[in-house]
């Protein structure tokens, strides 16, 4: 029923357009190349399109009517072709034209008609600038595959590039945006190779023979599929298709490789790397549509064979959709146009405006559908990126070995799935690939040119005597060549042994035919930018100025500028040098501990420790004694309670390590040379207006100029000899008070002068010493590799020996300069340790003090006095501890344990109380005469006594114990 209902439908559809007069044409001109094989599978494509769109939108009562123009392959053919379909069909709109030179002129009749020119075709980057509001790019853009092409070079690891483009809007608009790509990734493009389209074979020749003397090894060719091929094949020819080359095709070439001669694909393209934008094939709508296209194209071409279907054919067959379904959005809109006053056909002065233009392009822009080439969506007037496809030609065809999206980069897979997956750059999310030659090494980015010719490597013109050993640079008599040699001489081969392929080179020296140096290391370094040399290979100091000029290695020494001065003897012996071995801080720190230590114990030990007790200055005096005496561990005085004892041990320990310390320090200053540098800062050169000394023609004039030094107090020098003899004379008597220089040539002043000077500093930083060569020469990275491989291993080790052989004899002055003065820094930490543990006990002691003693506090509270309670605690302190076991004596029992207490001496009245209700119960004791509340009979009579807390005795019943 439903399907009855449906056909009822159309049947009333088709019959009220066959009574209105049908669909309304929408007129769209299109203008291709008819005589090329893209055009042909183009129209053959939009055949098709427009057959499946209004089979599946049959209701639309639009349909488009497209007008197809030759261009005759030319710019003015196609503008002229433009303008044609303006005036004389009134088109719409106009698809193609089909190369990016012809889009320049069309795109601006558009702008003046007010037409949209849709194009599935022209790629170049330039066409979508706001000053062509209606060009419409239904292909991508060229500039979205060059970060697609750096993310490759950055997996490969190359970090330069040569680009071989057609001179043409298509080959040079792509350029900018490929070098900022190339950029992004720190790779460089060193050289541009520009062919013209009519070039000849003996041009690209030429440029191929170009290229092969240079070292770049890998190359983006991006040109059309006429101009590719035959730059493939004189590749070939000379050989630049072997191993050790890597070639690149941007997607120009690449979606059409199928037009390209199987035979140049077989012998002049295998391991060519490309990309392609990314199509779902996988698919039935995409297998219907390829046969309906077989046969649509044999009934237009059937004399002609039938190419392979490409991404520009599908793009066709999308932008005829994108189109159809805008047409029917707007309607049917008539002419639509603003009459032409002129009757010429090819005027450009009076093109008619159409009306329906603005809307057209409106609803284009908003256009979203899946079509045949993937999602088709428009942004900034173009077609968005969906993702990339890299392939690697090998045999007849091409495999595919990943992709890349804008959001993750390189993949192996492209899975939808994994969205918040981290972007890579990496060789391994890439299948294996074959490169040419069938190999599959990967080619480095630069390689030795083969031309033959050496790399010319200046080294310094006539180096100072004294400094060969960095540097040699000598003439042979026989051969008169350069005879170069010395500690960077010998570092650089090595690093150049390293190195994964093998350089030929020779050294230049940096003067003039009578062997005069012809300037500095900046004069030297400026020539490596002129040109005049390939590098420079010398003990050059990285610096700011000089690497804008050129490019460094890393360094192979230290950074840092240091000074040297004389070394003087410190008499130290007096009558007071025992007093020098501490600082006046750590002396403070000592005599205040030393004293509070005493103050704890004497509190901790007063009540329970007679003697601690005494008169006022006795127990001042023991105080002192007993702290100071441990400095010897001479302290005769026996404490008695545990705090104290805790408190003594953490002292003796803490006593223990600073007498240790402090003879150890006295012993040095008395038996051990004092040796004292005569300058130790930069600021008192200044200050006291000395002299310094730099080495001639070196940078460091510059530093000491900057810091503030005058010229007339700065005077050069040419040797390490020069160096000792200034500073012995000292700037009295016409030389220097310190010289500064860089580290290397100082430590080797130190190790022909062992003893005599020292070194203070670092005072400066600088970049140390490295090689210089050309900006961006391949080198760089490749030799600062190797150097760190020297460096990290023996080598390095072997060749200072070599070379810097007494310098190992001679400690290292830099650390002799030091104070043998102890400081507080050193010993706070057991200061803090003894601290803590006195204050412990000492809060302890206190705490159970007033607790024992709590009820004295309470009465005199009760009594509305606090000071009158304090100062019964004080004077309760000051009392002995009666309840101590220091002031017990051991009692004594009889036969059957009775206990026998001593007769007292004192007689008092006999008074006898037994205690049995008071606090404590009833206990016979011992009692001194001198007791206020214990009593004693003068006979026999042994009584029962006891003490209260309130110190009042209260008796009930008498007990007598007779013995």
């Amino acid at each position: 029923m439903r399907r009855l209902v449906v056909i009822l439908s159309s049947l009333f559809f088709f019959t009220s357009l066959v009574v209105d007069g049908g669909p309304v044409p929408f007129d769209v001109g299109v203008v291709l190349d008819m005589g090329s094989w893209t055009a042909k599978m183009s129209r053959s494509c939009m055949s098709v399109a427009i057959d499946d769109f209004y089979s599946v939108h049959g209701d639309y009562r639009t349909r488009l009517a497209l007008h197809y123009v030759d261009s005759g392959e030319n710019v003015v053919g196609a503008a002229s072709a433009a303008v044609d379909l303006l005036k004389s069909k009134q088109v719409h709109a106009i698809i193609g034209p089909q190369t990016s030179s012809q889009a320049v002129f069309v795109s601006d009749l558009g702008n003046r008609s007010q037409v949209p020119i849709v194009s599935f075709s022209a790629t170049c980057p330039s066409l979508s600038s706001p000053d062509n509001p209606y060009f419409v790019r239904t292909v991508l853009s060229d500039s979205l595959q060059a970060d697609a092409i750096a993310a490759i070079a950055s997996a490969f690891k190359w970090r330069q590039l040569v680009p071989i483009y057609e001179d043409s809007d298509y080959g040079s608009g792509f350029m900018p945006y490929f070098v900022d790509a190339l950029r992004a990734v720190d790779a460089r493009v060193p050289y541009r190779c520009v062919i013209p389209l009519s070039a000849s074979d003996d041009r690209i020749l030429e440029e191929l023979y170009r290229l092969m003397t240079m070292q770049t090894r890998v190359f983006v060719v991006h040109a059309s599929t006429s101009l590719g091929s035959r730059i493939f094949a004189k590749a070939a020819e000379v050989g630049m298709m072997s191993e050790g080359y890597a070639w690149v095709m941007t997607t120009g070439m690449t979606s059409l490789l199928g037009s390209v001669d199987a035979a140049v694909v077989e012998k002049s393209m295998q391991g060519v790397l490309g990309l392609k934008a990314y199509v779902p094939t996988q698919t039935s709508g995409f297998r219907n549509f390829r046969k309906a296209w077989k046969r649509e194209y044999l009934k237009e071409y059937p004399d002609s064979d039938v190419p392979e279907l490409s991404i520009v054919g599908l793009r066709a067959y999308d932008t005829v959709w994108a189109l159809a379904t805008a047409a029917e959005k707007i309607g049917g809109l008539g002419s639509g146009f603003k009459s032409s006053s002129s009757n010429y056909s090819t005027d450009l002065s009076s093109l008619p405006v159409s009306s329906s233009g603005p809307n057209l392009l409106n609803e284009l822009l908003k256009t979203e559908f899946n079509g045949l080439g993937g999602k088709f969506r428009l942004v900034d007037r173009q077609l968005a990126l969906s993702a990339f496809q890299i392939v690697n030609v090998i045999g007849d065809g091409e495999r595919r070995i990943g992709f890349w999206t804008p959001a993750q980069g390189l993949l192996r897979h492209l899975d939808r799935s994994i969205g918040g997956r981290a972007y890579s750059a990496s060789k391994d999310d890439l299948s294996p690939v074959i490169w040419p030659g069938d190999s599959t090494v990967v080619p480095k980015d630069w390689a030795p040119p083969t031309s033959g010719k050496k790399l010319r490597l200046a080294v310094p013109g006539p180096v100072p005597q004294g400094f060969n050993s960095f540097l040699q640079v000598d003439w042979d008599p026989f051969t008169k060549g350069p005879v170069v040699g010395g500690f960077v001489i010998d570092l650089f081969e090595a690093a150049v042994e390293q190195l994964p392929y093998a350089i030929e080179y020779e050294y230049v020296p940096f003067e003039d035919a009578n062997h005069t140096s012809l300037g500095n290391y900046d004069k030297l370094t400026y020539s490596v930018f002129n040109k005049e040399y390939d590098g420079a290979v010398a003990d050059i100091t990285i610096r700011a100025n000089r690497s804008n000029y050129v490019d460094f290695t890393l360094p192979y020494t230290d950074s840092s500028v240091s000074m040297v001065v004389l070394l003087q003897e410190q008499n130290t012996k007096s009558a007071w040098t025992f007093l020098k071995p501490l600082t006046t801080d750590l002396w403070a720190a000592s005599t205040a501990f030393f004293v509070y230590t005493g103050f704890v114990v004497w509190v901790i030990e007063h009540r329970i420790n007679e003697q601690f007790r005494g008169p006022p200055t006795q127990q001042l005096g023991t105080v002192f004694y007993f702290t100071f005496s441990t400095l010897v561990f001479a302290h005769t005085e026996r404490v008695v309670s545990n705090l104290s004892r805790v408190v003594v041990i953490v002292w003796v320990f803490v006593v223990l390590i600073l007498t240790s310390s402090y003879t150890a320090s006295l012993t040095s200053m008395l038996t051990v040379k004092q040796l004292q540098p005569t300058v130790t800062s930069v600021e008192q050169l200044k200050a006291n207006g000395h002299y310094v000394g730099y080495l001639h023609h070196s940078f460091v004039l510059g530093l000491l100029k900057k810091s503030g030094f005058e010229e007339s107090k700065l005077r050069s020098y040419k040797s390490p000899d020069e160096y000792a003899e200034a500073l012995k004379n000292g700037s009295r008597n016409g030389g220097v008070s310190a010289i500064v220089d860089e580290t290397p040539y100082i430590r080797l002043l130190l190790s022909r002068y062992c003893g005599n000077f020292t070194m203070v500093g670092p005072i400066y930083k600088a970049g140390g010493f490295g090689f210089a060569f050309p900006k961006g020469s391949p080198l760089v990275p490749d030799l600062s590799r190797a150097i760190l491989n020297v460096t990290e291993g023996d080598r390095m080790v072997d060749i200072e020996r070599r070379w810097f052989s007494d310098e190992s004899a001679c400690s290292d002055q830099s650390n002799t300069i030091t104070s043998n003065r102890l400081s507080m820094a050193s010993f706070w930490g057991l200061f803090l340790i003894t601290g803590i543990a006195s204050a412990a006990a000492l809060i302890t002691f206190i705490a159970l003090f007033v607790y024992q003693n709590r009820q004295v506090m309470k009465e005199a509270k009760s009594e509305g006095s606090t000071l009158r309670g304090l100062s019964m605690m004080v004077k309760r302190f000051d009392e002995k501890d009666p309840s101590a076991h220091t002031f017990r004596r051991t009692e004594t029992k009889g036969e059957g344990g009775t206990p026998v207490v001593p007769r007292s001496v004192d007689a008092s009245p006999l008074r006898v109380f037994d205690c049995s209700g008071g606090e404590g119960g009833a206990d016979v004791v011992t009692a001194r005469p001198s007791s206020d509340d214990v009593f004693a009979s003068p006979g026999n009579d042994i009584v029962g006594v006891a003490r209260s807390d309130s110190g009042v005795a209260r008796g009930l019943e008498m007990t007598v114990v007779r013995w």
